[in-house]
């Protein structure tokens, strides 16, 4: 189904392994890429060994010598050309990340809009590094900060956004100078030496050295490598909260930087004042896009009392109306889980929901016969709980969506909003505006992304993307993020021929 694809993006038997550019290494154990679409075999990779992460590092280190180096206008050129290949080359990634990963092929071909999006920004950022020029105390002195790149930086990313995270990291750390190690989910290996080709070769075209942009395959221990490798300044981690902990621990350990970007609970308050066909939307697609395998899928419901019966019945008469099938099939709504791993946390999470006191209003079942012959492809689920129950206090990456009635004012559904552990992405539904000025205070939403009117998934690049809590804390993308991948100095300059000292000291010789 996908060997057209992989023979335009240059995926052959040479380079099923991990790289530095134009070297590829496979010396390390071997993963099978098996799509959740059909269940079907697409390729064996082989893993890094630990000697090809030792010459990785090595790669890595030298180039970041030379890279350091060169303008970052030079640098967003480079970045700019990414950009372009990818315009090219959208429907045919947008389709290996569809049936690689299980997404919907309109959600493919968006992925990649989205690494379109951020080499654009990337390019006008690589302009505007900017520092700031400050007042010194002292006569005749300039004093200024400046930014320079750190030097490594290492990215872990998940399955279920397989090359936009990359681009997120990539192209921001490329640009302020630091070269690249990335570490992709092992579920979805063929997209990440698809980014890896196409950014080596434009990189190798334009005569830079090999070690720029690099990719290491393999499972959680390449990732515990990474993490404890004090020759990497920068740890970017995209997962689960679980892992996000465990690698904070390991490179706080040797004093190195994080950016974690972690689970999500997201939810979106329903006020009386709200428009139900927009929330009905919002809703939907917040559940049950990716199949409920987004950090920011709609977990949650909080629904006024007076208008949650309403809601509830669109909400039950919409999902009736999904089709769930091959993603790339664009009839289709709703694709598989990626693995039959995940869809036995699905069941595991409807048997909690109702030995914990819930109701499924759609029960949910494991599809089969013709279509769904991978096993991976699940009903949507739509359940009556309270917020404190312990199986909605965790993160199930699956399409559950929650219902919670909430009481009296607003102030009643954004305690419940920030009533769990996670702090991603957050929502309410009102054309109030003392509603909706509430949730963005500082008394609002705990979350690092609170929207009005539209749902929790999805997020533009130009802002900073990120949560609080369990989530992690960090900021990727747009807005002033690229400061995470850069170490700020401060500079001061004397102009005089004295040499005032602080506080008056004298110090005569």
């Amino acid at each position: 189904m996908i060997e057209k694809e992989l023979k335009i993006l240059g995926i052959t038997s040479q380079n099923l392994g991990s790289s530095t550019g134009q070297k590829w290494f496979s010396g390390g154990e071997v993963f099978e890429s098996l799509s959740p679409v059909d269940g079907k075999l697409i390729a064996k990779v082989s893993g890094s060994s630990q000697k090809d992460y030792e010459t990785i590092i090595g790669d890595a280190q030298n180039a970041f010598k030379a890279w350091r180096l060169i303008p970052a206008p030079k640098r967003g050129d480079i970045i700019r050309q990414l950009g372009d290949k990818l315009r090219e080359l959208k429907p045919t990634l947008g389709k290996l990340v569809s049936y690689e990963m299980g997404k919907s092929y309109q959600e493919g071909m968006g992925e990649v809009q989205e690494m379109i999006d951020i080499c654009d920004f990337a390019l006008g950022l690589s302009r505007q590094l900017y520092g700031n020029t400050i007042h010194s105390e002292r006569p005749g002195h300039r004093m200024y900060d400046q930014y320079h790149p750190l030097g490594v930086v290492g990215i872990i990313t998940a399955f279920n956004f397989p090359v936009a995270v990359w681009a997120w990291n990539t192209a921001i750390a490329l640009v302020c100078g630091n070269t690249v190690i990335w570490k992709p989910s092992e579920k979805t290996p063929l997209c990440a030496i698809a980014c890896q080709k196409l950014l080596s070769e434009i990189l190798h075209d334009n005569g830079l050295p090999e070690g720029i942009s690099n990719l290491v395959i393999g499972d959680k221990e390449v990732g515990e490598w990474l993490a404890a490798d004090n020759r990497i300044a920068l740890i970017s981690a995209t997962g689960s909260t679980r892992m996000g902990k465990e690698v904070a621990v390991t490179v706080a350990q040797r004093l190195g930087k994080t950016l974690l970007e972690l689970g999500g609970n997201n939810a979106i308050i329903v006020t009386p004042d709200a428009d139900l066909n927009m929330t009905i939307i919002g809703a939907v697609f917040g559940a049950v896009g990716t199949a409920g395998q987004r950090c920011t899928s709609t977990r949650r419901l909080i629904i006024h009392e007076s208008i949650y019966d309403k809601v509830k019945k669109q909400l039950t008469k919409a999902y009736g109306q999904l089709k769930i099938g091959d993603p790339l099939d664009t009839k289709n709504h709703v694709g598989p889980l990626i693995d039959k791993a995940a869809v036995k946390s699905y069941l595991n999470a409807l048997d909690k929901i109702k030995t914990q006191g819930g109701k499924l209003l759609i029960k949910g079942k494991v599809l089969e016969g013709k279509g769904y012959e991978s096993g991976c492809y699940v009903q949507p689920v739509i359940a009556e709980v309270e917020n404190h129950y312990e199986i909605v206090q965790h993160e199930t990456f699956a399409p559950i969506l929650y219902l919670i009635k909430y009481q009296g004012d607003i102030g009643n559904a954004i305690a419940l909003q920030n009533g769990v552990s996670q702090g991603l992405s957050s929502a309410v539904m009102t054309n109030n505006l003392r509603e909706a000025e509430l949730f963005l205070s500082a008394a609002g939403s705990d979350c690092g992304i609170a929207n009005v009117n539209i749902g929790t998934s999805g997020a533009e690049i130009g802002g900073a993307f990120g949560g609080e809590k369990d989530t992690g804390g960090g900021r990727e993308s747009g807005s002033d993020a690229w400061k995470a991948y850069m170490r700020r100095q401060t500079n001061t300059i004397n102009y005089t021929t004295d040499l005032p000292l602080a506080q008056g000291i004298k110090f005569d010789l």
